[in-house]
């Protein structure tokens, strides 16, 4: 499995599985972000079993489901682990935009610079066309 890098504290993925928590944790990730609510697709895992994978790896855990955009409380709890020293959080969806979405408004909550931030999310492969007025406020 390979994460995209959007920034050094941040990686977004595609779908993860159980298996690949050990990966993440050899990376260096502290923390998984779950963006996917249960059952999207069929056949997709658990949250559950994605998160006793990541417990049993002596990782931190987080699901915080959306299908478009994020709620601003979960983009205030990504701001506020991103601020956390010694982070590296592992994002996940279905494909990545959703996560990169998050880690887009989290880094403007915090302060980034918007041009900068789509300039960073495009060079690793997504669009974040639709947050450019949000972004560039």
């Amino acid at each position: 499995m390979s994460f995209t890098t959007l920034d050094p504290a941040f990686l977004v993925s595609p779908q993860i599985h159980p298996g690949d928590v050990a990966a993440a944790a050899a990376a260096g990730v502290t923390a998984i972000v779950n963006n996917r609510p249960d059952g999207e697709e069929p056949g997709q895992p658990a949250s559950a079993d994605i998160e006793a994978a990541a417990r049993a790896a002596g990782l931190a855990y987080h699901h915080l489901p959306f299908t478009d955009l994020p709620a601003l409380d979960q983009v205030q709890a990504i701001a506020r682990l991103l601020d956390e020293p010694d982070v590296r959080l592992l994002a996940f969806c279905r494909v990545g935009t959703r996560s990169a979405r998050l880690w887009a408004l989290a880094e403007a909550r915090r302060g980034g610079d918007g041009p900068t931030i789509l300039a960073q999310a495009e060079g690793a492969g997504y669009d974040l066309s639709p947050l450019r007025r949000l972004l560039l406020r």
